[in-house]
């Protein structure tokens, strides 16, 4: 191909670029790219220059041919056909080779997620939604079958963390799930069969909030006339404030109006010119009334807003999503325990893989595990370790050109870990929860929950707090995972995970 140095061989293989990788026929497959010698991890393989097109040329012409099926996502909508290797690396579930995309330069860059021997092919991962259906792995048909095979080739299958080392338990780290995994993929599973629990942000029970009430001062006001120019007055005195936004102003008590003057801790300066009564106080509801019951309870305090919480409901999950969060959480407890067993590190492990739902979200995974011990420093938290990876790898990455037009950035782009889920194998504290908040992370699945110091339902609920600009799902593993070992060595529960 032009622009990459070869020689041809008495095998009919080709040799392309510094790396020596060559090209060769696979039976059911067609071509693929193996690696003349061995490759160690992290090594830019290569670098394919690519030819877009854009999104009215392809979908008039490209989408007919067989460029469907080597073309990439552009960020701005078009398409690209990788140039040189970039358009031969076949599809693996357990890819030893990621890509990013480069848009500043119109290139993919392909790296190497592992050492790779000599003779091995590269393999990318093409996403969930597959077109064909892989070499190796059997149809649906039979789910038994199938889960066998995934068990080969899904155990690691993001960016292919072979620190780890593999379970060499005989027994399929998912034969627990085999009921819930009977089936076509794509179903949608019941939430009372997932393995974890969802947790609600907002209160269960309605009796915690009808008690909850604060001291606001209010006034008596004898003549009715004087109602509305007291209203004009409260707004314009700066004591109409959002804390009491869910009470009404005005309490009508047979032939005696009350107005609610505030919260403060001194009762309000009232005007001179209007005759009114003197300040008093009264408890009143601290929080609406999500509830008609709540509604008459509260009432009796205080005037009381009616506002009812939208219902919640979870995300729907096929059994294709739960293979990968369950592949995420056998990872968790494997590096636990590696953790545990070789360096004598807190067992605290974070994960990040790369999203479901937007393979462009994040080219590869990323995990860390508690530092503490071995730096001697209190900040360095696996939840917080594992942000700070995926900080220093997003500085690396080219920001995509800013379309014609936009005046400013999309909202959410600019944080580290918009739509992106967070595995952790114990609740992450109250600091490392802000930090998740702050990183406007989608999810959270902690193993074992840290009641006295947790952040995420323990001792507090970041995401649930009032007032805060951002919230995300957590949710609680209750599952088994199969990590070839015992359970992860518990923590005492005055640590702070």
């Amino acid at each position: 191909m032009a622009g990459f140095p070869f020689t041809a061989t008495t095998d009919h293989r080709i040799t392309l670029n510094r790396e020596q990788c060559y090209v060769k026929e696979i039976q059911d497959k067609g071509r693929g790219v193996f690696a003349s010698r061995a490759i160690p991890a992290q090594t830019v393989i290569e670098t394919s220059p690519v030819l877009l097109f854009t999104k009215d040329e392809y979908e008039t012409h490209g989408k007919y041919t067989l460029l469907d099926h080597y073309t990439f996502n552009w960020r701005d909508g078009r398409m690209a056909l990788a140039l040189g290797l970039g358009s031969l690396f076949n599809h693996s579930e357990r890819p030893n080779v990621s890509y990013s995309i480069d848009t500043a330069r119109d290139c993919i860059i392909y790296t190497s997620t592992r050492a790779i021997c000599a003779d091995e092919e590269l393999c990318i991962f093409y996403g969930h939604n597959l077109w064909f259906d892989p070499v190796g792995v059997p149809k649906e048909s039979d789910s038994r079958v199938v889960l066998e095979a995934l068990d080969q080739t899904m155990l690691d299958g993001w960016d292919c963390l072979t620190n780890i080392q593999e379970d060499q338990d005989p027994h399929s780290a998912r034969d627990h799930l085999m009921p819930v995994l009977s089936g076509a993929m794509d179903d949608v599973i019941n939430e009372n069969e997932l393995p974890f629990a969802w947790k609600k942000l907002s209160l269960d029970k309605e009796e915690e909030e009808i008690t909850s009430t604060v001291q606001a001062w209010v006034v008596d006001i004898p003549d009715q006339k004087h109602i509305t120019a007291m209203l004009k007055w409260l707004k314009c005195s700066g004591l109409d404030i959002e804390a009491l936004s869910h009470l009404k102003r005005i309490r009508r008590q047979e032939q005696t109006s009350t107005l609610l003057l505030g919260s403060s801790l001194r009762p309000p300066v009232l005007p001179s010119n209007v005759a009114l009564g003197t300040p008093y106080q009264l408890p009143v509801p601290c929080n609406p009334a999500l509830t008609q019951t709540s509604l008459h309870l509260k009432n009796t305090f205080w005037p009381t807003i009616l506002a009812p919480r939208r219902k919640w409901e979870p995300e729907k999950w096929t059994r294709r999503k739960l293979i990968w969060a369950h592949d995420a959480v056998n990872v968790l407890k494997k590096e636990s325990h590696e953790i545990t067993a070789s360096s004598g590190e807190l067992p605290i492990v974070a994960y990040v893989p790369k999203s479901y739902d937007d393979e462009n979200n994040l080219s590869q995974s990323f995990i860390a595990h508690d530092t503490r011990t071995s730096t001697r420093h209190p900040l360095r938290h696996a939840a917080l370790n594992v942000i700070r990876k995926v900080a220093d790898f997003r500085v690396t990455q080219p920001t995509p050109p800013r379309e014609e037009g936009l005046t400013q950035i999309q909202n959410g782009t600019q944080y580290l870990l918009t739509g992106l889920s967070l595995f952790i194998t114990h609740e992450p504290c109250i600091m490392c929860s802000m930090a998740l908040l702050h990183s406007r992370v989608k999810e959270v699945f902690y193993l074992y929950p840290m009641p006295k110091t947790g952040g995420c339902g323990g001792t507090a609920c970041i995401p649930a707090l009032k007032g805060v600009n951002h919230r995300f799902t957590i949710a609680i593993w209750k599952g088994d995972c199969d990590a070839g070992e015992d359970d992860i060595i518990s923590l005492a529960s005055e640590i702070d995970a």
